[in-house]
């Protein structure tokens, strides 16, 4: 059985033609010097999988099974890819690949360095799912993605990680064929990136034992440049004007902006208000040093969820925001909320929420009948109040649309995987997990439920959308093992739409899902052992 996530779009295998045995030595061998970093960066992959039976490129073909990866167009399928390019291309990168697997190894082919490592990492999951001392079925792959961005979101500002740590959860997105990953470096926990022009946002920000909690420059550059090896680009996130208790912390003179009389009696923390001298040059200074931090072409601006401000006031520090960015020479992302400061073609919004998807109780009955809520201690006021402040959501699609702008399909009811696992899903053993990690007002899903999304659901027109991005933010979270419970085995099937731009079919795929765990647990990633997949 082929256990690729995300499934190939086509596969074909031929008659009489002998398994690949998976047992022996191995070697990656690229045929161009093009691919010389390809070859590195796929051995290294393959690393936790083969151990000492993964030898030297240069070993001997007799003496080893091989991963050969060629540019050659031979096969490959024509490139289908829609959606917004992350490295920055005018149109998205050539992604297609051809793969063959014989007796002698797996033979790689694309037209370009990109396309040799996607099928590179379908050749490391044949190897790393393969039943112990087992076998390949000889099979012919021929594969491109739907959309040209396909992201994960992690939140450093709530949960840190070490750069180490994010290492690895690079090379899993890397895995899954991902290629950005966005990182949530400021909020009101925290500010994770050090800056030269404004070192008191780093300042103090250690934990009990002293450790430090955030990036330096150099080791923000090291990152980018792994994430580059694994053709993954990384998109740093300032959220602003609100989520700034951290910032305010650091500049505690800057003044609030202007609140409407609506916001009072909610809880918030006071947004900055771009308007004022002061405030406008200490975030000019956070940009400016943010984009020349940064590779990539994108710098995601935030926007989201200011509450305690006037729409006039956000109004103007959205533009800034934007005009600030790209004054730096980046392109501005931000969450769909910015839409309300009007859109225009060059701009790319993240979708994540409108009413419906807020699941809220709209009476006393239905409040009683959500013991998850009740437990949150949500009240019927507090959900009146949600609903008001989250109604103009509902028709920010549409004037993203309107205005020409693109969408980043993020929807909280099935991408946010910051989402408790459901009661009916749970092993007696992982009880306390499932209580513990993700976010307490979200209703908790199966497993199957994150399968069953599908790109085309929310009727926004393909040329429109972006991409697709997973989102796991760290307010119930402790650790790396905390992130990869909630994101495995759920990142598969979000993957799985990324690439082929629609939802996975949930009988077959949870037969493939279920030879991850092996793969994830080589790794040495903690992973949520649901009871909807039959694991192996």
């Amino acid at each position: 059985m082929n256990a690729v996530i995300p499934r190939p779009a086509a596969r074909a295998t031929p008659d009489s033609t002998p398994a690949l045995t998976v047992a022996g030595p191995w070697r990656v061998r690229a045929d161009d010097q093009r691919l010389t970093e390809v070859a590195d960066t796929v051995h290294a992959l393959l690393e936790p999988h083969l151990g000492a039976r993964l030898l030297p490129g240069d070993t001997p073909a007799a003496h080893a099974s091989e991963i050969l990866l060629l540019l050659d167009g031979t096969s490959v399928p024509p490139a289908r890819t829609a959606g917004t390019d992350p490295a920055g291309g005018a149109e998205p990168a050539d992604e297609a690949y051809a793969l063959t697997v014989h007796a002698q190894g797996i033979t790689c082919r694309a037209r370009t360095p990109q396309g040799a490592f996607r099928a590179a990492t379908t050749a490391a999951q044949l190897i790393a799912t393969a039943p112990d001392g087992g076998t390949i079925e000889a099979q012919e792959v021929t594969d491109a993605p739907r959309y040209a961005w396909r992201g994960l979101l992690i939140d450093p500002a709530r949960c840190f990680l070490a750069p180490a740590e994010v290492r690895r959860i690079i090379d899993l997105a890397a895995l899954y064929k991902l290629n950005v990953l966005h990182l949530h470096l400021t909020d009101n926990e925290g500010w994770r990136l050090e800056l030269p022009s404004l070192p008191a946002l780093t300042r103090g920000q250690t934990d009990a034992d002293g450790k430090r909690l955030f990036y330096t420059a150099d080791e923000y550059r090291d990152l980018q440049s792994y994430a580059a090896r694994r053709h993954i680009t990384l998109m740093p996130e300032i959220d602003l004007p609100g989520h700034c208790a951290a910032l305010r912390a650091a500049l505690p003179d800057l003044p609030p902006a202007p609140a409407p009389e609506s916001a009072r009696g909610f809880p918030f923390v006071p947004p900055l208000d771009l308007t004022d001298p002061a405030t406008h040059a200490a975030v000019s200074a956070v940009l400016a040093d943010v984009c020349a931090l940064t590779d990539g072409p994108f710098v995601h601006i935030g926007g989201d969820e200011a509450v305690g401000i006037t729409d006039a006031c956000f109004d103007a520090g959205v533009r800034e925001l934007r005009a600030l960015a790209r004054k730096s020479g980046k392109r501005p992302v931000s969450w769909q909320e910015a839409s309300r400061a009007g859109t225009g073609p060059e701009d790319l919004a993240q979708f994540w929420v409108d009413v419906p998807m807020m699941d809220l109780p709209g009476t006393p009955e239905e409040l009683a009948d959500r013991p998850d809520l009740l437990a949150a201690g949500m009240t019927m006021e507090f959900a009146s109040a949600l609903t008001s402040f989250f109604a103009p959501s509902d028709h920010d699609v549409e004037r993203i649309l309107a205005g020409g702008g693109r969408l980043l399909l993020s929807p909280q009811s099935h991408l946010y995987l910051d989402r408790r696992y459901s009661a009916e899903v749970t092993p007696p053993h992982r009880a306390r997990d499932a209580e513990r990690l993700g976010f307490p007002t979200y209703r908790p899903r199966s497993v199957r439920h994150t399968a069953s999304w599908d790109p085309a659901s929310h009727g926004i027109p393909d040329d429109r959308i972006a991409g697709v991005e997973a989102t796991v933010f760290g307010e119930t979270l402790t650790g790396l093992d905390d992130l990869t419970t909630l994101l495995l085995p759920r990142l598969g099937s979000v993957a799985e739409a990324a690439w082929s731009g629609r939802a996975a079919e949930w009988e077959e795929y949870r037969r493939r899902l279920s030879r991850h765990a092996g793969l994830w647990r080589e790794r040495g990633l903690a992973y949520f052992d649901a009871q909807d997949v039959p694991w192996e």
